[in-house]
């Protein structure tokens, strides 16, 4: 369910905007979608984990409100965004 050092690390490479960028919305996105999309998959199997999945809804919430203020600040940011991650919105 948490995410591996390796696996974060790319993500931050791949969606930072510039070296050493590890805060930006995007890459916060992005970690945030990868730890949603397993959560999710633990679901399938684990229906009754109720404790989990306000965890996963809290995380939700948390990557709306970043995505909510990317598009604030910069409309084709949060375009762009939400296509690379295939986010539905």
């Amino acid at each position: 369910m948490s995410i591996t050092p390796e696996k974060k690390a790319e993500l931050i490479k791949e969606y930072a905007i510039k070296d050493g960028d590890s805060g930006s919305p995007e890459v916060q996105v992005a970690i945030l979608t990868h730890r949603i999309n397993a959560l999710t998959d633990h679901f399938k199997d684990h229906k009754k984990d109720n404790h989990s999945r306000r965890g996963l809804l809290k995380m939700v919430a948390t990557r709306r409100s970043l995505l909510d203020y990317t598009r604030r600040k910069d409309e084709e940011r949060y375009k762009s965004l939400i296509q690379r991650l295939g986010i539905r919105r």
